[in-house]
């Protein structure tokens, strides 16, 4: 099950285990259920302080065969099981649940600890966070439910495979993830930070960070983004000693969202959330007021005679800055068609990586022929029973050698000149395709279970409003030194007009922004305010 490489690298981890813990395995005589009971022993057989119990199959158990619980022989009670055999992109999430349980201290702010620790409830909290191990979207999930469970025994936590339990999967009607259903009933869709699942669980959580918020000192320079033009900004700006402060709903960006990375000068290959995690890391080892989780609502400009730019969240905080540097980035465009909102998490999906193997032996649709249309295609040949590729224009836009791939897969047919008019279903989820041939003008459906759309980027800037200037694409307007058509105000990366939305381009763009907002802040006199402040 683990190669010796791992094998070590597991035992070298396991050696910070400080209290011993019990796994408990509900096991069957199916080959998965082997599985999980090598891998099992392999992990006792690593550390003297884990053992492993198996529990029998009793009829009209409610526990899922195979499964295993994590239990503490001491200490406050905790409910953590996995049915799952967590390899893959989970592996990690299996290391750290072993090590949390173990006594071993989670890198999280002991802030954020003990508000998990002191929410309470009338009821204990059942989750089921159903993943695919494959998805580099669920780890994140995976690894906050599970340090609720640790942290505080009002939670039940089961973290489930979709591919291992594909039965329940079908019936429950789950066509993405992660999915996260609290008592049964969906509780969050999608990748999600731990802060933002404790703020749903917290009701007070977002008005205490509003007027956190609202308290912090003014800044020389903030920075809206997370992903690298936001955190190339944050580097260079911080680099000149200013007061520098960042502000991000993800961060790290669409950048989560990215698989292979292999065009990044200096890093031969890495992936999307190894390459968030170095940012953040890196971000972090200088002197920025760091605030991820919040989104914006509202910028305003400084007045004519001087004063702060402010940043209003959706919270109700509020930020003063003298320098806005705009990095917000972009995400999926959308088709805008009848049935594509109605079935989105029901069949419509946006991420092949995190929900193909959740149509493993059914017949899927890819909407766009561009390199990510026809990357997204490639793969989910190797997991469907067949894929047809939708391209708007008479000819594939994705790169020759990737089309030819394509075309060389028996399981693939390809429409060109192929208008999408609505995505049908039966209520529940989808079930086929609506589209017309642009030559002919002949309309069709076709049966489908599933619909992946991967039809470029949309900026996210929406929240602007008329403050700047955008293009009809919502494009924040910049000049070769990221000036947008407000004084103080930047713009950098995707959201821009820059052409060749790139990261390496993307962080490029965030250096130059932080250096003529220096630029900027050096040539213009501190608000009065400020001045005064400072007087005295």
């Amino acid at each position: 099950m683990l190669d010796q490489n791992l094998k070590d690298q597991l035992a070298a981890y396991l050696e910070r285990v400080r209290e011993p813990f019990e796994i408990v395995a509900t096991l069957g005589t199916d080959a998965s259920s082997q599985e999980m009971r090598i891998l099992l022993e392999q992990i006792a057989s690593l550390s003297d302080k884990i053992t492993v119990h198996t529990e029998e199959v009793s009829d009209g158990t409610d526990v899922r065969v195979p499964s295993f619980a994590l239990q503490r022989k001491t200490g406050a009670p905790m409910k953590l099981r996995f049915a799952a055999i967590p390899l893959g992109h989970e592996f990690t999430s299996l290391v750290l649940a072993l090590l949390w349980t173990g006594g071993h201290p989670p890198k999280v702010e002991e802030e954020t600890l003990a508000q998990i620790r002191a929410l309470q409830f009338d009821a204990p909290q059942k989750f089921d966070v159903f993943m695919s191990l494959s998805c580099h979207n669920c780890p994140d999930v995976v690894q906050a439910l599970s340090l609720m469970a640790i942290n505080n025994s009002a939670f039940d936590v089961t973290i489930i495979d979709g591919g291992l339990n594909q039965k329940e999967v079908e019936d429950k009607g789950i066509m993405a993830v992660p999915a996260l259903h609290l008592d049964g009933q969906m509780f969050h869709s999608g990748r999600a930070s731990l802060e933002e699942l404790i703020a749903k669980l917290d009701t007070g959580a977002a008005k205490r960070e509003a007027t956190k918020l609202s308290a912090k000192a003014p800044y020389d320079v903030l920075i809206l983004g997370g992903g690298p033009a936001g955190a190339a900004a944050a580097i260079y700006a911080a680099r000149k000693g200013i007061r520098t402060g960042l502000l991000a709903e993800r961060f790290g960006g669409q950048v989560n969202d990215t698989m292979a990375i292999e065009n990044y000068i200096g890093v031969p290959e890495t992936d999307g959330p190894k390459y968030a995690a170095a940012l953040e890391q890196h971000v972090k080892t200088y002197d920025v007021d760091f605030m991820n989780g919040h989104r914006a609502a509202s910028v305003t400009p400084a007045g004519t005679e001087g004063g702060y730019i402010t940043l209003k969240t959706e919270s109700g905080g509020e930020l003063k800055t003298r320098n806005l540097i705009i990095a917000t980035g972009a995400r999926w465009r959308n088709m805008n068609v009848p049935g594509e909102q109605e079935y989105k998490n029901k069949g419509v999906a946006y991420c092949p990586h995190c929900d193909g193997p959740l149509f493993k032996g059914k017949d899927v649709a890819v909407i766009g022929g561009g390199n990510s249309g026809v990357e997204a295609a490639i793969d989910l040949a190797g997991l469907v029973k067949h894929v047809t590729v939708f391209e708007f224009m008479p000819e594939m836009k994705a790169d020759a050698v990737l089309v030819n791939k394509l075309k060389s897969l028996p399981n693939v047919t390809i429409h060109l000149n192929a208008q999408t008019l609505e995505v049908t279903g039966n209520g529940d989820r989808v079930n086929g395709l609506r589209f017309k041939d642009r030559a002919t003008n002949a309309e069709q459906t076709l049966a489908l279970e599933g619909v992946f759309v991967q039809i470029g980027l949309v900026p996210n800037t929406e929240f602007l409003g008329t403050t700047i200037d955008r293009t009809k694409f919502g494009e924040i307007i910049i000049d070769a030194k990221n000036h947008t058509s407000v004084a103080g105000i930047f713009g950098a990366g995707d959201c821009t007009t820059v052409p060749y939305k790139q990261i390496v381009i993307a962080a490029s763009e965030g250096a130059k922004a932080a250096l003529s907002a220096f630029d900027h802040l050096i040539r213009t006199p501190a608000p009065q305010a400020a001045t005064e402040t400072a007087t005295v």
